[in-house]
């Protein structure tokens, strides 16, 4: 006779339950280490961390939304990936990013695109806002 009633049945449910609750949470997405910008077939690593975050920010006296909230000037635009390269890319200087920036639009790079595929994902991997918002960014500018 099978004894699966009762009490060893609602354990089981818990079981599967706990299971259910552990297994979404391992499908929970983590935030992308890094955004990538491929130039001359090498992809450099950006990433804004804090203290590159204050720097900017004491740079340009607002916060760097406020940076990004139209279209920046392309000088703003390639220091802030200076900044998001640096711990990656030990001594790179606005000089160095500059001559990439040239060699991105040789490879047909445009002002438009660098805003929304780098600036934006970039922001995006640094914390301002989460990957849906920067898609809708994205698809609003019609450069996904």
């Amino acid at each position: 006779m099978n004894n699966l009633g009762g009490f060893d049945e609602e354990i089981r449910e818990e079981e599967v339950s706990e299971k259910k609750v552990v297994d979404l949470n391992e499908e929970r997405k983590k935030r992308k280490p890094f955004h990538y910008w491929t130039v001359g077939g090498r992809d450099y690593r950006l990433k804004l961390k804090a203290s590159t975050i204050g720097k900017l920010e004491n740079k340009y006296r607002k916060n760097i939304l406020n940076l990004i909230d139209d279209i920046p000037p392309l000088s703003v635009m390639l220091t802030i990936i200076q900044a998001a390269m640096d711990p990656w890319e030990h001594g790179i200087d606005y000089t160095d990013v500059q001559k990439l920036y040239d060699k991105w639009t040789e490879e047909d790079g445009n002002q438009t695109d660098l805003f929304s595929k780098v600036i934006i994902p970039l922001m995006a991997v640094s914390g301002f806002f989460p990957e849906k918002q920067a898609v809708a960014i994205m698809e609003e500018m019609g450069n996904e």
